[in-house]
Protein backbone atom coordinates (compact mmCIF):
# COMPACT_ATOMS: atom_id res chain seq x y z
CA UNK A 1 0.00 0.00 0.00
CA UNK A 2 1.39 3.25 -1.01
CA UNK A 3 2.38 5.46 1.43
CA UNK A 4 0.99 9.36 1.81
CA UNK A 5 2.96 11.38 3.62
CA UNK A 6 1.45 15.25 4.27
CA UNK A 7 3.93 18.27 2.13
CA UNK A 8 6.00 19.94 4.42
CA UNK A 9 5.50 23.46 4.80
CA UNK A 10 8.38 25.35 3.16
CA UNK A 11 10.63 27.76 4.62
CA UNK A 12 11.50 30.99 4.31
CA UNK A 13 14.87 32.09 2.92
CA UNK A 14 15.76 35.70 4.66
CA UNK A 15 17.69 37.64 2.47
CA UNK A 16 19.77 40.60 4.42
CA UNK A 17 22.58 41.69 1.62
CA UNK A 18 22.90 41.32 -1.95
CA UNK A 19 26.94 41.01 -2.89
CA UNK A 20 26.87 37.99 -4.88
CA UNK A 21 24.70 36.80 -7.64
CA UNK A 22 23.43 33.78 -5.92
CA UNK A 23 21.74 36.12 -3.61
CA UNK A 24 20.42 37.98 -6.07
CA UNK A 25 18.94 35.24 -7.90
CA UNK A 26 17.10 34.30 -4.46
CA UNK A 27 15.78 37.52 -3.81
CA UNK A 28 14.68 37.17 -7.25
CA UNK A 29 13.26 34.14 -6.65
CA UNK A 30 11.56 35.30 -3.18
CA UNK A 31 9.94 38.40 -5.05
CA UNK A 32 7.98 36.19 -8.05
CA UNK A 33 6.64 33.52 -5.68
CA UNK A 34 5.47 36.84 -2.76
CA UNK A 35 3.79 38.29 -6.02
CA UNK A 36 0.38 37.64 -6.73
CA UNK A 37 -0.52 35.63 -9.93
CA UNK A 38 -0.89 38.01 -13.22
CA UNK A 39 0.16 41.04 -11.01
CA UNK A 40 2.34 43.30 -13.12
CA UNK A 41 5.66 44.41 -11.02
CA UNK A 42 6.03 47.53 -9.75
CA UNK A 43 8.93 50.37 -11.11
CA UNK A 44 10.55 49.77 -8.23
CA UNK A 45 10.34 45.71 -8.50
CA UNK A 46 11.69 45.93 -12.10
CA UNK A 47 14.87 48.05 -11.11
CA UNK A 48 15.83 46.05 -8.69
CA UNK A 49 15.14 42.13 -10.44
CA UNK A 50 17.12 44.27 -13.68
CA UNK A 51 19.67 45.45 -11.47
CA UNK A 52 20.21 41.82 -10.07
CA UNK A 53 20.36 40.86 -13.76
CA UNK A 54 22.99 42.86 -14.87
CA UNK A 55 25.00 41.71 -11.65
CA UNK A 56 25.16 38.36 -12.89
CA UNK A 57 25.65 39.26 -16.72
CA UNK A 58 28.80 41.00 -15.65
CA UNK A 59 29.82 38.06 -13.51
CA UNK A 60 28.99 35.94 -16.92
CA UNK A 61 30.68 38.64 -18.67
CA UNK A 62 33.80 38.17 -16.42
CA UNK A 63 33.88 34.66 -16.95
CA UNK A 64 33.43 35.00 -20.50
CA UNK A 65 36.43 37.38 -20.88
CA UNK A 66 38.84 34.73 -19.26
CA UNK A 67 37.93 31.97 -21.17
CA UNK A 68 38.62 34.03 -24.38
CA UNK A 69 41.60 35.59 -23.23
CA UNK A 70 43.04 32.17 -22.74
CA UNK A 71 41.68 31.24 -25.87
CA UNK A 72 43.69 33.34 -27.07
CA UNK A 73 46.92 32.31 -25.17
CA UNK A 74 46.27 28.87 -26.50
CA UNK A 75 46.30 30.02 -29.75
CA UNK A 76 49.46 31.88 -29.44
CA UNK A 77 51.62 28.94 -28.28
CA UNK A 78 50.17 26.18 -31.03
CA UNK A 79 51.20 28.85 -33.43
CA UNK A 80 54.39 28.74 -32.09
CA UNK A 81 55.02 25.30 -31.23
CA UNK A 82 53.86 24.03 -34.52
CA UNK A 83 56.34 26.68 -36.68
CA UNK A 84 59.15 25.00 -34.21
CA UNK A 85 57.89 21.67 -35.14
CA UNK A 86 58.20 22.62 -38.78
CA UNK A 87 61.35 24.08 -38.15
CA UNK A 88 62.80 20.91 -36.29
CA UNK A 89 61.44 18.27 -38.88
CA UNK A 90 63.42 20.72 -41.40
CA UNK A 91 66.47 20.51 -39.58
CA UNK A 92 66.06 16.75 -39.15
CA UNK A 93 65.33 16.54 -42.90
CA UNK A 94 68.78 17.88 -43.82
CA UNK A 95 70.61 15.80 -41.24
CA UNK A 96 68.81 12.55 -42.67
CA UNK A 97 69.93 13.77 -46.24
CA UNK A 98 73.87 14.29 -45.05
CA UNK A 99 73.61 10.97 -43.29
CA UNK A 100 72.50 9.92 -46.84
CA UNK A 101 75.01 11.64 -48.75
CA UNK A 102 77.36 9.78 -46.44
CA UNK A 103 76.21 6.40 -47.09
CA UNK A 104 76.04 6.89 -50.83
CA UNK A 105 80.34 8.56 -50.90
CA UNK A 106 81.00 5.43 -48.83
CA UNK A 107 79.24 3.06 -51.82
CA UNK A 108 81.13 4.39 -54.62
CA UNK A 109 83.85 3.86 -52.54
CA UNK A 110 83.29 0.02 -52.76
CA UNK A 111 80.85 -0.43 -49.28
CA UNK A 112 78.48 1.07 -47.12
CA UNK A 113 79.09 0.76 -43.46
CA UNK A 114 76.93 -1.75 -41.41
CA UNK A 115 75.57 0.63 -39.72
CA UNK A 116 74.25 2.82 -42.19
CA UNK A 117 72.73 -0.04 -43.73
CA UNK A 118 70.82 -0.88 -40.99
CA UNK A 119 69.81 2.76 -40.79
CA UNK A 120 68.94 3.01 -44.12
CA UNK A 121 66.59 -0.16 -43.75
CA UNK A 122 62.93 0.23 -43.43
CA UNK A 123 63.15 -0.05 -39.19
CA UNK A 124 65.54 3.19 -38.58
CA UNK A 125 64.01 4.10 -35.69
CA UNK A 126 64.80 0.80 -33.87
CA UNK A 127 68.54 1.76 -34.89
CA UNK A 128 68.46 4.72 -33.63
CA UNK A 129 68.55 3.26 -29.75
CA UNK A 130 71.39 0.40 -30.50
CA UNK A 131 73.62 3.28 -32.66
CA UNK A 132 75.50 4.46 -29.37
CA UNK A 133 76.81 0.68 -28.80
CA UNK A 134 77.97 -0.41 -32.26
CA UNK A 135 81.51 0.08 -32.11
CA UNK A 136 82.04 -0.12 -36.38
CA UNK A 137 80.31 3.13 -36.17
CA UNK A 138 82.46 6.42 -37.09
CA UNK A 139 83.07 9.15 -34.78
CA UNK A 140 81.47 11.32 -37.59
CA UNK A 141 78.88 8.82 -37.93
CA UNK A 142 77.97 9.01 -34.68
CA UNK A 143 77.92 12.15 -34.00
CA UNK A 144 75.07 12.29 -37.34
CA UNK A 145 72.91 9.59 -35.62
CA UNK A 146 72.69 10.83 -32.53
CA UNK A 147 71.90 14.77 -33.66
CA UNK A 148 69.36 12.50 -35.24
CA UNK A 149 68.05 10.88 -32.43
CA UNK A 150 67.82 13.66 -30.37
CA UNK A 151 66.05 15.85 -32.91
CA UNK A 152 63.24 13.15 -33.49
CA UNK A 153 62.97 12.77 -29.27
CA UNK A 154 62.24 17.22 -29.37
CA UNK A 155 59.96 16.67 -32.19
CA UNK A 156 57.70 14.12 -30.59
CA UNK A 157 57.70 16.04 -27.71
CA UNK A 158 56.32 19.03 -29.32
CA UNK A 159 54.08 17.63 -31.29
CA UNK A 160 52.54 16.02 -27.88
CA UNK A 161 52.46 19.25 -26.33
CA UNK A 162 50.45 20.87 -29.08
CA UNK A 163 48.31 17.99 -28.88
CA UNK A 164 47.76 18.82 -25.31
CA UNK A 165 47.26 21.88 -26.01
CA UNK A 166 44.38 21.43 -28.75
CA UNK A 167 42.43 20.02 -26.82
CA UNK A 168 42.88 22.77 -24.24
CA UNK A 169 41.75 25.39 -26.83
CA UNK A 170 38.31 23.20 -27.50
CA UNK A 171 37.20 22.88 -24.09
CA UNK A 172 37.81 27.07 -23.96
CA UNK A 173 36.00 27.56 -26.56
CA UNK A 174 33.02 25.43 -25.38
CA UNK A 175 33.09 27.45 -22.10
CA UNK A 176 33.53 30.43 -24.59
CA UNK A 177 30.09 29.61 -25.75
CA UNK A 178 28.29 28.49 -22.62
CA UNK A 179 29.67 31.80 -21.29
CA UNK A 180 27.85 33.98 -23.54
CA UNK A 181 25.25 32.15 -23.99
CA UNK A 182 24.34 33.06 -20.08
CA UNK A 183 25.04 36.70 -20.57
CA UNK A 184 22.86 37.20 -23.35
CA UNK A 185 20.27 34.96 -21.50
CA UNK A 186 20.95 37.64 -18.42
CA UNK A 187 20.10 40.53 -21.09
CA UNK A 188 17.18 39.11 -22.67
CA UNK A 189 15.49 38.70 -19.01
CA UNK A 190 16.21 41.96 -18.43
CA UNK A 191 14.90 43.36 -21.43
CA UNK A 192 12.08 41.35 -21.25
CA UNK A 193 10.98 43.00 -17.73
CA UNK A 194 11.81 46.37 -18.90
CA UNK A 195 9.15 46.42 -21.36
CA UNK A 196 6.88 45.62 -19.07
CA UNK A 197 6.77 48.91 -18.18
CA UNK A 198 5.36 52.34 -19.52
CA UNK A 199 6.78 54.56 -20.99
CA UNK A 200 6.94 57.16 -18.13
CA UNK A 201 8.12 54.25 -15.94
CA UNK A 202 10.93 53.89 -18.31
CA UNK A 203 11.69 57.75 -18.61
CA UNK A 204 11.67 57.85 -14.73
CA UNK A 205 14.01 54.92 -14.42
CA UNK A 206 16.43 56.43 -17.47
CA UNK A 207 15.95 60.02 -15.59
CA UNK A 208 17.23 58.36 -12.38
CA UNK A 209 20.52 56.36 -13.68
CA UNK A 210 21.30 59.87 -15.43
CA UNK A 211 20.69 61.52 -11.79
CA UNK A 212 23.10 59.07 -10.49
CA UNK A 213 25.82 59.79 -12.66
CA UNK A 214 25.22 63.61 -12.55
CA UNK A 215 25.77 63.52 -8.89
CA UNK A 216 28.70 61.20 -8.83
CA UNK A 217 30.21 63.87 -11.82
CA UNK A 218 29.47 66.57 -9.30
CA UNK A 219 31.60 65.20 -6.26
CA UNK A 220 34.58 64.93 -8.53
CA UNK A 221 37.13 67.60 -7.55
CA UNK A 222 40.69 66.94 -8.46
CA UNK A 223 42.11 69.55 -7.76
CA UNK A 224 43.22 68.42 -4.23
CA UNK A 225 43.50 64.69 -4.76
CA UNK A 226 47.24 62.95 -5.22
CA UNK A 227 48.20 61.94 -8.18
CA UNK A 228 49.00 58.94 -9.15
CA UNK A 229 51.84 57.56 -10.96
CA UNK A 230 52.78 58.44 -14.18
CA UNK A 231 51.68 55.60 -15.93
CA UNK A 232 48.12 55.48 -13.67
CA UNK A 233 47.82 59.19 -14.10
CA UNK A 234 48.05 58.47 -17.85
CA UNK A 235 45.10 55.78 -17.79
CA UNK A 236 43.10 57.75 -15.76
CA UNK A 237 43.55 60.55 -18.12
CA UNK A 238 42.39 58.04 -21.30
CA UNK A 239 39.74 56.78 -19.05
CA UNK A 240 38.34 60.29 -18.77
CA UNK A 241 38.35 60.58 -22.24
CA UNK A 242 35.59 58.04 -22.68
CA UNK A 243 32.95 59.23 -20.32
CA UNK A 244 29.45 58.84 -21.84
CA UNK A 245 30.61 56.00 -24.16
CA UNK A 246 28.34 52.91 -23.53
CA UNK A 247 28.52 50.08 -22.03
CA UNK A 248 29.05 46.57 -24.15
CA UNK A 249 29.67 43.43 -22.60
CA UNK A 250 33.26 41.51 -23.98
CA UNK A 251 34.11 44.83 -25.64
CA UNK A 252 37.40 46.86 -24.74
CA UNK A 253 37.23 50.07 -26.45
CA UNK A 254 37.51 52.35 -28.14
CA UNK A 255 33.91 53.54 -28.39
CA UNK A 256 32.36 50.69 -26.43
CA UNK A 257 33.80 48.99 -23.27
CA UNK A 258 32.36 46.61 -19.89
CA UNK A 259 34.43 47.08 -16.46
CA UNK A 260 37.78 45.49 -17.27
CA UNK A 261 38.03 46.34 -20.75
CA UNK A 262 37.31 50.08 -19.65
CA UNK A 263 40.67 49.40 -17.44
CA UNK A 264 42.64 47.29 -19.46
CA UNK A 265 41.77 49.61 -22.78
CA UNK A 266 43.11 53.31 -20.49
CA UNK A 267 46.71 51.21 -19.39
CA UNK A 268 47.19 50.14 -22.74
CA UNK A 269 46.99 53.56 -23.54
CA UNK A 270 49.96 54.43 -21.18
CA UNK A 271 51.78 51.81 -23.02
CA UNK A 272 51.12 49.33 -19.94
CA UNK A 273 49.66 45.30 -20.60
CA UNK A 274 47.39 44.52 -17.53
CA UNK A 275 45.12 41.49 -18.26
CA UNK A 276 41.59 41.39 -19.71
CA UNK A 277 39.64 40.11 -17.22
CA UNK A 278 38.65 41.83 -13.58
CA UNK A 279 40.38 38.86 -11.71
CA UNK A 280 42.97 38.51 -13.26
CA UNK A 281 43.75 42.12 -13.17
CA UNK A 282 43.68 42.29 -8.79
CA UNK A 283 47.01 40.34 -9.48
CA UNK A 284 48.92 42.42 -11.27
CA UNK A 285 50.27 45.15 -8.87
CA UNK A 286 50.62 45.79 -4.96
CA UNK A 287 47.22 45.67 -3.82
CA UNK A 288 46.20 48.48 -1.53
CA UNK A 289 43.23 47.83 1.15
CA UNK A 290 42.61 51.27 2.66
CA UNK A 291 40.38 53.66 0.50
CA UNK A 292 42.76 56.75 2.11
CA UNK A 293 45.85 55.26 0.43
CA UNK A 294 44.43 54.98 -2.97
CA UNK A 295 45.71 57.14 -5.54
CA UNK A 296 44.39 58.56 -9.15
CA UNK A 297 44.30 56.09 -11.69
CA UNK A 298 44.53 52.75 -8.74
CA UNK A 299 42.26 49.76 -10.24
CA UNK A 300 39.20 49.77 -7.55
CA UNK A 301 37.57 45.92 -7.53
CA UNK A 302 34.20 45.10 -6.08
CA UNK A 303 32.23 41.98 -4.58
CA UNK A 304 33.36 39.14 -3.13
CA UNK A 305 34.16 37.50 -6.62
CA UNK A 306 35.83 40.79 -7.64
CA UNK A 307 33.70 40.88 -11.19
CA UNK A 308 33.83 44.20 -10.94
CA UNK A 309 36.52 46.88 -11.43
CA UNK A 310 36.87 50.62 -12.60
CA UNK A 311 39.68 53.34 -11.76
CA UNK A 312 40.12 55.63 -8.57
CA UNK A 313 38.89 58.96 -9.13
CA UNK A 314 39.34 60.69 -5.65
CA UNK A 315 36.87 61.50 -3.19
CA UNK A 316 35.55 58.61 -3.09
CA UNK A 317 34.90 58.06 -6.28
CA UNK A 318 35.27 55.26 -9.26
CA UNK A 319 35.61 56.17 -12.88
CA UNK A 320 33.58 53.09 -14.35
CA UNK A 321 31.77 51.37 -17.16
CA UNK A 322 29.11 50.47 -14.63
CA UNK A 323 26.25 48.10 -16.61
CA UNK A 324 24.54 47.04 -20.08
CA UNK A 325 22.10 50.44 -20.66
CA UNK A 326 24.78 52.68 -19.11
CA UNK A 327 27.74 55.05 -19.64
CA UNK A 328 31.43 55.36 -18.41
CA UNK A 329 30.78 57.76 -15.49
CA UNK A 330 31.55 58.84 -12.52
CA UNK A 331 30.42 56.83 -9.74
CA UNK A 332 30.47 56.69 -5.28
CA UNK A 333 32.53 53.91 -4.41
CA UNK A 334 30.18 53.14 -1.20
CA UNK A 335 27.47 52.26 -4.12
CA UNK A 336 29.20 49.22 -4.24
CA UNK A 337 30.89 46.68 -1.77
CA UNK A 338 34.85 47.34 -2.17
CA UNK A 339 37.58 45.14 -1.62
CA UNK A 340 40.72 46.80 -2.23
CA UNK A 341 42.60 48.69 -4.74
CA UNK A 342 45.82 47.31 -6.84
CA UNK A 343 48.39 50.02 -7.82
CA UNK A 344 49.89 49.37 -11.06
Amino acid sequence: MASHRRPKKPSRTRVTVLTTAAAAAVAISAQAANAAPGEKPSKDEVKSKVDALYEQAEQATEKYNGAKEKQEKLQKEISTIQDNVARGQQELNKLRDALGSMAAGQYRSGGIDPSLQLFLSSHPDEYLDKAATLSQVSGQQADSLKKIQDKQRRLAQQRAEATGKLRDLAATRTELGRQKQQVQGKLAEARQLLNTLTAQEKQQLAQAEQTRATRGTERVDLGNITPGSGHAGAAFAAAQSKIGSPYQYAHNGPSTFDCSGLTSWAYAQANITIPRQSEAQANAGQRIYSQSQLQIGDLVFFYGDLHHVGLYAGKGMVLHAPHTGAVVRYESMSNMPYQFGVRI
